[in-house]
């Protein structure tokens, strides 16, 4: 299995009383590959698969991973999809959301980001970035709030792309996205789409506020001129941590 894990992150919150530890983990990319499902056996078990990083992920308050793959059912493996005991492993090994606004969002289309948002929701995690239509989008508004020990923990996931396809009319919104130009280029940044899921958050006044971007370039370290210019965006609308 694929999982690149971060570092563990800590938040201290001082009171009158006492002083208040958030726990944080995040990983990276679940790659759904053809070899990563047959580790799962003809059964689709994954707990062996996920064995050695279940010390990494499930001691935290919050768990996160970005999952680059689609729940739409048969037939499994690269680029095709998912079987739905993977996202109970995750679930099993402490797992609580998944980022969806990636490059694999609607490899599947529309019906498959709804399958895959339902899949991670039956498996009792929480999807973030990306909803299954206008309604649930209304009602999310495109962040998810968590309260830990008290403590108010915002989440909003964005993605530079979905892998050069572009959303079907109508539903433009229902991937939180990065770019204007985002099946393209990725030149010209969403300021007023980020701005607007960014001011819905500090309306919740958060303590925190946690970003989670697929951006940057296949296989470059360099940070770009519009991933500055995002961090400085960003931070002016209130987010406090970025982990890409």
């Amino acid at each position: 299995m694929v999982v690149y894990t971060y570092p563990v992150l800590f938040f201290w919150f001082y009171g009158a009383e006492e002083d208040i530890v958030v726990h944080l983990v995040a990983a990276g990319d679940v790659n759904v590959t053809d070899a990563i499902v047959a580790s799962g056996g003809s059964s689709y078990d994954y707990t062996e698969t996920f064995m050695d990083v279940a010390h990494l992920l499930a001691d935290a308050d919050v768990t996160t991973v970005n999952f680059e793959g689609n729940l739409f059912g048969t037939p499994y493996g690269t680029d095709r999809s998912a079987p739905q005991s993977m996202m109970t492993a995750l679930k099993r090994i402490g797992v609580d959301m998944v980022q969806l606004a990636n490059s694999y969002s609607i490899n599947k289309g529309i019906s498959g980001l709804a399958t895959s948002l339902n899949g991670i929701t039956a498996a009792g995690m929480e999807p973030v970035g990306a909803y299954a239509n206008a309604s649930e989008l209304r009602q999310g508004k495109g962040y998810t709030i968590a309260e830990i020990q008290g403590i108010k923990v915002a989440f909003v996931a964005f993605t530079k792309g979905l892998g050069g396809r572009g959303m079907p009319a109508g539903n433009e919104d229902l991937v939180n996205l990065l770019y204007v130009d985002y099946a393209t280029t990725y030149n010209q940044e969403d300021k007023d789409r980020i701005t607007r899921i960014l001011k819905n958050v500090e309306a919740e006044k958060p303590d925190i506020t946690i970003a989670l971007l697929h951006w940057g370039s296949e296989y470059n370290d360099d940070i770009s001129s519009s991933q500055e210019y995002l961090v400085s965006l960003m931070k002016k609308s209130g987010v406090d941590v970025i982990l890409g």
